[in-house]
């Protein structure tokens, strides 16, 4: 199986350059950065460690992860693993989210932030409390229970083409969890720590209208998925 990580970034200059070498290459075989119209360093950083470069000018955290799928599956990637550029995730670490997708025994791997995992000041309680609430909704809604939304996440390239994605901002994590439910795929979610990030400021945590933006549109998801599920049920 070949295997691509991709990274959206966006102004992730001193966090994607280690991002990027902290994945063990003897695992992943593709590095793709899909940078959002940087305007620092951050481009530079990662081709620098290896990576290659997607340039999507168009907004969207899920349009950049879904620019990042199709170039991965115009590379022949069977297997597509996703996370954050700001060196957070501990992509060390991957075969923990690849393993259970290579080896058969998933469909869809999830990292699960643990307490006691998670560096101090990494989340904010207000994500925390998030992930608790949308979680305990999706599994009302679709009978799965995610303990998290994080972005870390392993999945194979055809089985996320077939789940038929819509949602191209920030919703983009949530509807995957939700179609993967639906779909009744084997889902696990394996704890991982979380670091703090390396550098910069979060497009979202970090800032009010950031959180609220972000937030809005995670709800919308919520109920459009699920709307559109039960319409085609």
């Amino acid at each position: 199986m070949s295997i691509a990580a991709v990274i959206p970034a966006f102004n992730e200059a001193g966090a994607i350059g280690p991002t990027v070498a902290r994945l063990p290459r003897t695992l992943v075989d593709i590095v793709l950065v899909v940078d959002g119209g940087s305007t620092d360093a951050t481009v530079a950083e990662a081709r620098a460690a290896g990576a290659e470069i997607m340039v999507e000018p168009r907004r969207g955290y899920g349009r950049a992860c879904q620019s990042g799928v199709e170039r991965a599956a115009a590379l022949g990637a069977t297997i597509v693993l996703f996370l954050d550029g700001d060196g957070s995730d501990a992509g060390e670490l991957a075969a923990r989210i690849v393993g259970p997708v290579c080896d058969g025994d998933a469909d869809f791997v999830l990292a699960h932030r643990t307490r006691a995992g998670r560096d101090p000041g990494s989340m904010g309680l207000h994500q925390v409390l998030a992930g608790h609430l949308v979680g305990g909704a999706v599994g009302l809604l679709t009978g799965t229970r995610y303990r998290d939304m994080c972005a870390y996440r392993a999945i194979r390239v055809d089985v996320l083409q077939g789940l038929g994605m819509r949602e191209l901002t920030y919703g983009w994590n949530l509807e995957m969890q939700m179609r993967a439910a639906s779909a009744g795929l084997r889902v696990i979610e394996v704890p991982m720590p979380y670091h703090r990030r390396l550098a910069g400021q979060s497009k979202v945590a970090g800032n009010l209208r950031g959180t609220v933006k972000a937030t809005t549109r995670i709800l919308r998801t919520l109920v459009s998925v699920t709307i559109r599920t039960r319409s085609r049920a």
